[in-house]
Formats: structure tokens, sequence, C-alpha cells
């Protein structure tokens, strides 16, 4: 399997995942923002932030127009916030509190709508 369409549905996966649950679950995103507060939590975070946005970046670095990119964007951005928050713990922490559920929830709901592009990008359902 090409590690495009791997990473297409990893992604997919994980942004469907994520929005469920913090849709039928909006006091997860408060709990979230309080254990940002907790340096353990702050480091375990933002270990598994690079961790999987390194490895995006090293086995699909791909810059191309088309939905490659998406994937490469999603790994870099993983990595520049797990990076972010493991350098500068306070001011990362401070910017993501700043972000309410409501706003959460609309970003979310964008990536839901990403989640189901890349899933079908993955899985060839539906042909463009």
């Amino acid at each position: 399997m090409e590690i495009s369409y791997f990473l297409a549905k990893f992604w997919g996966w994980y942004l469907l995942i994520f929005f469920f649950i913090l849709s039928f679950n909006p006091e997860r995103i408060k709990q979230i923002n309080a254990d940002l507060k907790d340096q353990k939590f702050q480091i375990l975070i933002a270990f598994t932030a690079i961790v999987i946005g390194l490895l995006n970046v090293l086995f699909h670095n791909v810059w191309e127009p088309d939905w490659r990119f998406i994937i490469t964007l999603l790994g870099w951005i993983a990595l520049f916030s797990g990076l972010g928050l493991f350098i500068f713990p306070t001011h990362t922490s401070r910017k993501l509190a700043v972000i309410n559920v409501k706003l959460i929830q609309l970003l979310y709901f964008l990536l839901f709508l990403l989640g189901v592009f890349l899933l079908n990008v993955g899985y060839q359902v539906v042909m463009y």
C-alpha cells in the first residue's frame, strides 16, 4: 500500500474519531484545557505530537498541489504544535486556552469534513 493512501486513512480516521468524541462530549474540551496546565500532561502531549508529526514528515514530505499536500501539512502542523508545546509550554498553553469551546467545535467540524475527504481518498469510495 502506498504510504500516501495509508496516511490518508490514518488522518481521516483520526479526525473523525476526535470529531465524534468532542461533539458528543464537549466537556472533554474544557478538561483538556484544564489539563494543559499540568506539566506532565504537556510533556506527554508534546512528545506524542512530535512523534506523530516527525514520522509523518519523514515518511511523507510531498509538496505536490493535490490531496497529498494536505497530509504533509497535517504532519508539519503536528510537529510544530508539539515542538511549540515542548519548548514554550506556558506561551502555547495560554494561546490554546484563549480558544473557546464553540470555536473548537467549529474547527473540529471543518476537520470532520477534511477527515471524510481523506477517507474517501484512502478508500476510493467516490471517484472525483
